[in-house]
């Protein structure tokens, strides 16, 4: 029996998440349905950032799977239930916490700010949410002619974020099991324990967004986001920091947390200004999934646990500034630009295509006081992307239209990627007690993939097919 998949995003690229794995020839399962960003769309062109329609049908779909809920894996949910799909929408205990919140804000800003229509929306959406806890079997479909269960297990990358095992039957053939790997993360990122690999799979459907890299070590990056912010603190500027609303903001926390306490235990030559320095987080959206990983701390690993048992309080420390209004936010864009006071501030969006971190790269690139830190991946096609390539050749980058030099220094720290590198992505396939026999490589550019293809075939004797999307 061989697993039959057609990939609608994330395909030849990193973003819009969106698989199909039919488990006979009328019924299917998707896993994930996101939204493209940047340049990027579907293999077949008709969907992209700015066409989130779903272009295929939707009827034989018996549920969908939520890997995790970033935008370009779930940002697609509203179009697909307008599409007609009446499944279930599977995920981990954590992620149907966070779902409606993440899916809320993508409705109002892709489709409607109507109060009633959005409350009706998210009333429909948590209907159809079923909450799954991690390494148990849930049966999804069965018949006499063919039956599919899956199971989520912890995928390391944000909060509540889960590979998926399928096991799919049909009469008189083997099973198989086909492993969607969502997206892996980092071994010892903060407040999540690392991902381990299943016992065995047939399929492995495998990220690769960097499979042609390695990061740093996470003793590294801490101690080079802290001389990022040090030379703030002499230049008199501020560190923008554009990350995620939910994942990336809580981790960066964390770590700030963290370097504050070491600095209060063991001062160093800038104690002082730490002790002053203010973190603003400049997204209300960012600051209600801070609150809701508080609300969920039982889902928190050993580390992050130890801490809070300690008295520390990792995502609530009283450096931290929280800005919710429009014209607070403003205001404090205008004081940062023209003071100079060193300060953070992490804002929305973490690839620069829209949010509040625009404003302060209106009033704030030009300025070589400044310094704009990258801790995530970067779409081709992003603002981000242009900021984080010609920055450091003294450049420019259009934002809403405007152009505007780069003198800010930029910096990018791939030691704080939620996802996994390219030995930890060798090491989730290789250290399975049994191999698979077909490796699918996807949510990667075609470097990342051919690289990670080369590796996984030189690593496993080349006992696993590894199949590009290209």
């Amino acid at each position: 029996m061989h697993a039959n998949i057609i990939h609608h995003g994330a395909f030849r690229g990193v973003t819009g998440s969106c698989h199909q794995l039919f488990i006979d020839d009328a019924r299917s399962l998707l896993i994930d349905c996101g939204l493209f960003q940047g340049a990027e769309t579907a293999p077949d062109g008709l969907s992209g950032a700015g066409q989130p329609d779903i272009p295929f049908a939707v009827d034989g779909i018996q549920a969908l799977v939520a890997t995790h809920v970033h935008i370009d894996h779930v940002g697609r949910i509203p179009w697909l239930l307008a599409a007609g799909f009446k499944g279930p929408i599977l995920c981990s205990e954590p992620s149907a916490r966070l779902l409606p919140v993440v899916l809320a804000d993508a409705f109002q800003l892709g489709i409607s700010r109507d109060r009633q229509l959005v409350e009706r929306y998210l009333k429909l959406l948590e209907s159809r949410i079923r909450p799954l806890p991690w390494r148990t079997w849930y049966t999804v479909f069965s018949s006499s002619q063919a039956s599919c269960r899956i199971r989520l297990q912890r995928a390391g990358h944000i909060l509540g974020s889960a590979y998926v095992e399928c096991e799919i039957r049909r009469a008189d053939e083997a099973p198989v099991r086909v492993l969607f790997s969502g997206d892996l993360g980092a071994p010892h990122a903060p407040l999540l324990p690392t991902p381990q690999p299943p016992y065995r799979a047939d399929v492995v459907v495998l990220e690769s967004t960097y499979g042609d890299r390695v990061h740093e070590s996470r003793a590294t990056r801490r101690d080079r986001l802290q001389a990022v912010v040090e030379r703030a603190l002499g230049n008199g500027g501020t560190v923008i920091v554009p990350a995620f609303s939910i994942g990336r903001t809580q981790e960066l926390l964390y770590e700030f947390e963290d370097i504050l306490h070491r600095q209060r235990r063991k001062p160093g030559p800038h104690a002082a200004a730490w002790e002053k320095l203010p973190i603003h987080l400049d997204s209300p959206l960012a600051g209600r999934f801070t609150q809701l990983y508080r609300e969920l701390q039982p889902f928190w690993d050993a580390e992050a646990l130890a801490r809070v048992r300690a008295g520390r309080k990792p995502l609530a420390f009283d450096q931290l500034v929280a800005i919710d209004g429009h014209d607070a936010h403003m205001a404090n864009v205008r004081r940062l630009a023209r003071s100079g006071e060193p300060a953070i501030v992490i804002a929305a969006s973490g690839m620069c295509t829209g949010g509040r971190v625009l404003n302060y790269l209106k009033a704030m690139l030009h300025d070589p006081r400044h310094d704009v830190l990258f801790v995530g991946y970067q779409a081709k096609g992003t603002p981000g992307s242009d900021i984080q390539t010609y920055g450091p050749r003294g450049g420019y980058v259009d934002l809403d239209g405007e152009r505007i030099d780069i003198r800010a220094a930029i910096h990018t720290l791939s030691g704080y990627s939620a996802h996994a590198d390219q030995n930890d992505l060798v090491r989730f396939v290789t250290r399975m007690r049994h191999l698979p026999s077909e490796v699918r490589l996807i949510h990667g550019d075609d470097e990342a993939r051919r690289a990670l293809g080369k590796r996984l075939w030189n690593e496993t004797d080349r006992r696993v097919v590894v199949l590009n999307a290209e």
